[in-house]
């Protein structure tokens, strides 16, 4: 995977509410191929409800995801019916979620909660299934968890459980919503690690969260929400120190300066 100057992704006129609350508004920006996008603003700003409607967990009320291909989904176009369930079906073909509290099935071993997407989902081979499964877990260190079920497992292991899931269904690009959250405060760099190696792979990834050293180390744009909008974008160096929208100096330098105390 390398960089391109095509968008792997492009986001036009994103929309969605819950009854009268307007959780996006208009939301634009683009994925490159290859890069690392991190979304960050405060609590309910709408920065998990953006990657929901790209990984087609949520029906956007309107908006449109076009694909470097030329594959295009136009959610304003459709009735919720059976073709906005097609489109949605579309986009989890192509992107792959990785969530807060894991979401590991509890009776499946490792290596089956690994295989399910890819077998169940993709029509991939078992034995096909099985071996890139072993290859992905001893990626980041999981071979001799394979068997294990996700009770025997640290937060850190289950969040690197959950990652190879995401992996091994081979998307084209991967979604993080706040994976280090729910995490002792011990085992954040274990996943935040297994995040930054996936960076340097190229691996195109667009990632909510509140770390925001992490996000100043691996991303290549960062992206402030606050209410239902972008309110500012730009290269992490930049942003960081010296946003230009008051509402993104008031956010840094409340979660910024603590850590600088």
């Amino acid at each position: 995977m390398s960089h391109t100057d095509a968008p792997l992704l492009a986001v036009t006129g994103l929309r969605k509410s819950f009854g009268d609350n307007l959780v996006l508004d208009g939301v634009d920006f683009a994925v490159g191929r290859g890069e690392v996008v991190c979304l960050i603003g405060p609590s309910g700003s709408g920065k998990t409800t953006v990657l929901r409607c790209l990984n087609g967990l949520e029906a956007p009320d309107a908006g449109v995801v076009t694909f470097s291909d030329g594959q295009t989904q136009d959610f304003a176009a459709l009735a919720k019916g059976k073709e906005a369930r097609q489109q949605r079906a579309a986009l989890r073909d192509r992107s792959a979620m990785v969530f807060q509290h894991h979401n590991l099935f509890p009776h499946l071993t490792v290596l089956e909660n690994v295989i399910e997407g890819p077998v169940h989902a993709r029509g991939v081979a078992r034995d096909a299934a099985v071996a890139d499964a072993e290859r992905l877990l001893a990626r980041v260190g999981l071979a001799e968890k394979r068997d294990a079920y996700p009770h025997e497992l640290s937060g850190g292991q289950q969040q690197r459980v959950g990652i190879v899931r995401a992996l091994a269904l081979a998307p084209d690009v991967l979604l993080f919503d706040e994976p280090t959250s729910a995490l002792d405060p011990e085992l954040v760099g274990e996943v935040l690690l297994v995040l930054k190696e996936l960076a340097d792979e190229g691996w195109t990834m667009v990632i909510v969260t509140h770390e925001l050293g992490f996000a100043r180390q691996v991303a290549d744009e960062v992206v402030f929400f606050d209410g239902g909008v972008i309110v500012e974008r730009g290269h992490p160096r930049d942003l960081f120190t010296a946003p230009t929208n008051e509402r993104t100096r008031r956010f840094l330098d409340r979660i910024l300066r603590p850590l600088e105390e």
